[in-house]
Order: structure tokens, then C-alpha cells, then sequence
């Protein structure tokens, strides 16, 4: 699909479309942002069903939940693959209806189970959470992944480190330790959580400045300036595209959930609104 999108940032830091797929007003926009006080941890997972969340599956429509990939049961946001004979590279995400630029995000989850059958090995108990993404409007129907940040969800095999809360790059770029870091992925410095028990996540987004990943209220990873990357295969569909930044920086943009082939569980969803502006933020918005 190629819906155009307008993009206005609030002074609580909350981007909202002007104009979607999804028929929202502006007037709604409006009394949406004022329901999400600033400081205050809020849901964005009701506990009974998906409401406010929409999947993208690789190869299927914007809205199609293929074999009922996600689904919520005992109170649990679930990615499950019982549907699926083979993974077969079905990538997936599951967006939250409204982008947001400088706020607190906090998920609880644990993966379960066995992987999926076909799913790439690098994919075993991996997962993950997209910040700063496209639209899902705008993502072609067999993209694998939203042009975003993503803050790795992963678990360790039993036996081996492996740390969490990872960052990745899909068709994006950041700045570390004050240079352009262009390598796809930095691990964090988070220990390894085996088995089935549940992790906290929190990031901590402050627009085009600064990125933190935390676990236990600890940071594990930051970096900022997150940008396009003009040189990946994946920035193809946006390079024509009015709405893109000009200076490729990003100051906010989509949340998503990601299924890569191993089923994992979401307990809590949740986000803080940060009362700040990002000064930049002007360059995301289309005239």
C-alpha cells in the first residue's frame, strides 16, 4: 500500500496521524493524546483482546493475522506458530495503532516452547521490539521487516551467554560513542536469561537524541542520533517517498511486537509519556 501519512508531533511528545489507513480524525487524535497523561505508566495491552494493535505478516494484507499468529488467552499477549506447517520465512509484527517519539516503553516476556518448524536458526528464542519504524502502511507486502530500531528480545539456550535487549538496524543507522555505527547489530551488556522465566524490558526514547536499553532498571545499551540508511536494500521503498526525511534522521515513528518463529509471551505492554519536545522534530513533519 502507498498511503501517505502526515505526521504532527504534540507537545507531550506523542506523533499522530493526520491522515491513515485506519479513518482516524484529527479531533480523535486530540482527546487520544489527552488520555495519555504524561509521567504515568499506561497499557497499551488490554489483557483480553488485540484492540489498538494491528499484525503485518510477510507476504499477507496489513490487518490479516495469519493462522492466528497473534492472539490473547489468560490474560497473555500470545506469538504462536500451532497454525503453520512450515515458518517459511513468514515474518511478522504486530503494530501498536499510533506512532510515539519521546516516551518509556516496558514490556514483560518469556519465550516458551519449541521453535517453529523452518524457522532460521538464528531466530531460536529471539524476538524483538521495533521503535522509530515505518508506518506499516507504507511496508511492502513481502517485506520482511519494518524500516526501524529494534530492541532485541532474545534467551539463552541453557548452556551459552547470550545477552538481551541487543540493538539491530533494519535499514537504519545510529550514532555510538559519538560515531556512525553501520554494523547491523550491538550486543548489550545484560547477563542471560535461560529457560521460561520472564524478562523486563524498558526503553527509554527521547526523540532523535538519545536511546536506552534497561533491564532491572539498569542501562544496558544507548546510542543516538537513529537515522535511515540510504544504502540498504530496505530503503528503496522510502527513498521516493515525500514523507521521509530529508536529513534521514528519525525523531519517532511506529512500535511494534515482532513473531520471527519462536512463540514467546507478553505480559505487560505498557508506555510513559515523556513531557519534552524533540527540537528537531519539525523535520519529520511533511508540508
Amino acid at each position: 500500500m502507498n498511503t501517505l501519512l502526515r505526521f504532527a508531533i504534540l507537545p507531550v511528545g506523542l506523533i499522530v496521524f493526520g491522515l491513515t489507513a485506519f479513518a482516524q480524525s484529527p479531533d480523535r487524535s486530540q482527546s487520544v493524546a489527552a488520555s495519555q497523561p504524561t509521567g504515568e505508566w499506561i497499557s497499551l495491552f488490554n489483557g483480553k483482546d488485540l484492540s489498538g494493535w494491528i499484525p503485518k505478516i510477510r507476504f499477507f494484507k496489513l490487518g490479516e493475522n495469519h493462522a492466528n499468529t497473534f492472539r490473547v488467552e489468560d490474560g497473555l499477549l500470545k506469538v504462536r506458530y500451532d497454525g503453520y506447517e512450515a515458518f517459511d520465512q513468514k515474518f511478522g509484527h504486530l503494530f501498536y495503532e499510533k506512532p510515539f517519539s519521546n516516551y518509556r516503553f516496558r514490556v514483560e516476556y518469556r519465550f516458551v516452547g519449541d521453535q517453529c518448524k523452518d524457522g532460521p536458526g538464528w531466530a531460536t528464542r529471539n524476538s524483538g521490539v521495533m521503535i522509530h519504524g515505518e508506518a506499516p502502511e507504507k511496508m511492502e507486502i513481502d517485506q520482511r521487516f519494518p524500516v526501524s530500531i529494534e530492541v532485541q528480545l532474545l534467551g539463552g539456550n541453557g548452556t551459552d551467554d547470550r545477552t538481551t535487549a541487543n540493538l539491530c538496524t533494519p535499514g537504519t543507522n545510529v550514532v555510538k560513542d559519538g560515531k556512525l555505527y553501520k554494523p547491523h547489530i550491538f550486543n548489550s551488556t545484560s547477563k542471560t536469561y535461560h529457560g521460561e522465566q520472564w524478562v523486563t524490558v524498558e526503553i527509554e526514547v527521547h526523540g532523535n537524541r538519545l536511546i536506552k536499553h534497561l533491564i532491572d532498571g539498569e542501562t544496558v545499551l544507548e546510542y543516538t542520533q537513529p537515522q535511515l540508511d540510504p544504502s540498504d536494500p530496505m530503503f528503496e521503498h522510502l527513498k521516493n517517498d515525500p514523507q521521509t526525511p530529508k536529513d534521514l534522521m528519525l525523531h519517532g515513528g511506529s512500535i511494534s511486537l515482532q513473531s520471527e518463529s519462536h512463540p514467546i509471551d507478553f505480559r505487560k505492554v505498557e508506555i510513559m509519556i515523556l513531557d519534552e519536545v524533540d527540537s528537531a522534530a519539525d523535520s519529520t513533519v511533511a508540508e
